[in-house]
């Protein structure tokens, strides 16, 4: 069954969400999240209203399918609501890029993702201050608004765009090697726009050949990874297994490591890790 009608009303959401975080665009209080074992990560009052307003959308049109979200409106925890895990299940991240949206800085986006049976068949990244939505679904292709995208089929080389998140510290508490020698070369180009998902969007848009996330969380990936994989891209795990099928049950909010990239880039960026 087609996707395409699924995809036209995320999309809306995305965008109406959008504009509700604008009118918070930083003048907003940095509250805490105190589910997280980060206890400074960041969450504003806009994450839970733009995410409500997802959830009640979602509801309405859908109101058998399971809802995953980052944020619940005590902090207390994340919102989870998946009453068939096997079934199909949103995720949400309301605002991806908290802490560039806290400080004025506009890299932070709006994303949904649907999983069925684990595995990501739609996705919306909603560029808010840049006004430029990236989406896919199965089967429908892989789109920036109307144009058509897929993710680069050339190895890495000098010219390479690599992307990474700002936060490499590893569950030791240290930098890992690999992060180190790509910071400190000079020959792929490192860059970091502080949100995951308009990281890893670069690589279905042909723009980046690979982009990496260490302390990612489901909504972190569930919705770009939907893009890139329609665009012809990989993802894995640090590791090299795939990341979906994802197992829902019982999700509270683990760690979901990924890398993507184009698929001539990816071997070598997956040798680097290793």
């Amino acid at each position: 069954m087609s996707l395409k009608h699924d995809l036209q009303f995320a999309a809306e959401l995305a965008r109406e969400a959008g504009k509700v975080a604008l009118e918070h665009f930083g003048r907003v209080e940095r509250l805490t999240k105190t589910h997280s074992a980060t206890t400074d990560e960041a969450v504003t009052l806009a994450d839970r209203t733009c995410q409500r307003g997802i959830v009640a959308g979602l509801s309405r049109r859908f109101p058998t399918d399971g809802i995953i979200g980052e944020e619940d409106d005590t902090g207390a925890g994340i919102t989870f609501h998946c009453p068939d895990p096997d079934g199909r299940a949103w995720v949400i991240d309301p605002i991806d890029g908290t802490n560039n949206f806290i400080a004025g800085l506009g890299n932070f986006a709006v994303c949904i993702g649907l999983l069925e049976r684990g595995m990501p068949v739609l996705g919306v990244v909603y560029d808010v201050t840049r006004d430029v939505l990236y989406s896919a679904a199965k089967g429908e292709g892989a789109w920036i608004g109307t144009r058509r995208i897929e993710a680069p089929k050339t190895p890495m080389s000098d010219s390479s765009v690599l992307m990474l998140t700002s936060n490499l510290i590893d569950k030791h508490g240290r930098c890992p090697e690999w992060a180190k020698r790509w910071i400190g070369q000079t020959n792929w180009k490192i860059r970091m726009l502080g949100s995951a998902a308009l990281e890893a969007v670069q690589v279905a848009a042909g723009v980046a050949h690979g982009a990496i996330t260490i302390n990612g969380k489901l909504w972190d990936a569930a919705a770009p990874l939907a893009i890139v994989l329609e665009a012809g891209g990989v993802a894995t795990d640090l590791a090299g297994n795939p990341v979906f099928p994802f197992n829902l049950r019982n999700y509270s909010g683990a760690k979901v490591p990924f890398l993507t990239a184009g698929p001539a880039a990816h071997p070598t960026l997956l040798a680097e890790v290793r």
